[in-house]
């Protein structure tokens, strides 16, 4: 009987010095049992040679067609600008290697369907990394939802809203590179909502604004409005230009009560048949950001379930995407994956 696999040998594609997002997969596979990492890919020499510096037994690339050659790296995570995401996951996957990418899974619903297409093909695993589903304020988010007696959810808002003008000198404000406005911290949030919501998407509508900063390509403000299946609804705001932000980042109502979030916790407001209303804070428990590669290593190593699947990435491309759609059409576009 042949030995169970014990180990996944690992690597990153991209170690450029934005947040450090190179050290920080590393270390975090690293400090997983079970994974290993071996090789590193960088166009940059600079960042290569800064890589072998950091990882002196790692192996540094320049070229990932090399590496996928050469190196016996299994799984790689994918650490490079938005629209290289699609194209350097097909490659990878289309080597055998699994495939992590950094959020968002790319910039269109048809580049996801191209990605989910090539893992399919070639029999290998495709994630994104939506460390932030494990968030301590989503994790207390989504239990006072579902747990706190507010009865059944039907809205939640989520605001990121202020007056700041975006930088001009790096590749998140390039409309072409990053996608738009919202595929940033709006991938996120996205995310949170089709948590908290926790159901299948009817249809998408978006509102935009693009009328002060001029000195880039990213659109100002981004309104994303989801509507599904059981009549609820999320609502997201993105907005540079908001001179006065709303007083609450989330705001999930039910039937019973709502919740808001609050510093360190959240509130709980309750509602009974007396009409009398109760108010509960309720702090939120620890984050577990760990937990994202150690399901990557249980999914490959035990055939445990995959927690964030390609079609569940796919999800938060989709309402940033058709958001946008709608607002060109001036009307809502059906979801086309609930």
């Amino acid at each position: 009987m042949a030995k169970a696999k014990e180990e996944i040998l690992t690597g990153v594609v991209g170690y450029g010095g934005a947040f450090n997002m190179g050290m920080h997969h590393l270390n975090s596979q690293k400090a997983t049992r079970g994974l290993k990492p071996v090789a590193v890919c960088d166009a940059d020499p600079a960042r290569t040679r800064q890589a072998k510096e950091d990882w002196p037994d790692l192996e540094v690339y320049t070229d990932l067609k090399e590496m996928l050659k050469k190196s016996p790296v299994e799984l790689l995570t994918i650490i490079t600008p938005h629209n290289t995401h699609a194209p350097l996951a097909i490659q990878c996957l289309n080597a055998g290697r699994h495939a992590i990418t950094e959020k968002p899974m790319a910039i269109s619903v048809k580049e996801c369907d191209r990605m989910i297409a090539a893992a399919k093909r070639n029999n290998v695993m495709l994630s994104v990394y939506h460390n932030r589903h494990w968030d301590s304020n989503i994790l207390g988010l989504t239990r006072a939802a579902h747990r706190g007696g507010i009865g059944d959810v039907f809205r939640v808002d989520a605001t990121a809203a202020g007056y700041s003008k975006p930088r001009d000198d790096w590749w998140r404000s390039n409309k072409a590179v990053s996608g738009g406005y919202m595929y940033d911290w709006g991938a996120h949030f996205v995310e949170w909502l089709l948590q908290i919501m926790n159901a299948s998407m009817s249809d998408i509508s978006g509102y935009f604004q693009d009328r002060v900063w001029d000195h880039v390509t990213n659109e100002d403000e981004g309104v994303a409005v989801v509507r599904f299946k059981n009549g609820s609804s999320c609502r997201l705001e993105m907005s540079s230009i908001a001179a006065t932000g709303l007083p609450y980042q989330f705001r999930i109502l039910g039937t019973k009560g709502s919740v808001v979030t609050s510093d360190g916790g959240c509130i709980i407001t309750k509602i009974n048949k007396k009409g009398e209303r109760t108010e509960k804070f309720v702090e939120y428990p620890k984050g577990q950001h760990k937990k994202f590669y150690s399901n990557i290593r249980d999914h490959l190593l035990k055939g445990a379930d995959l927690i964030i699947t390609p079609e569940w990435a796919r999800r938060v491309i989709q309402v940033i995407e058709y958001s946008e759609l709608s607002h060109k059409k001036g009307k809502s576009v059906p979801a086309k994956y609930e």
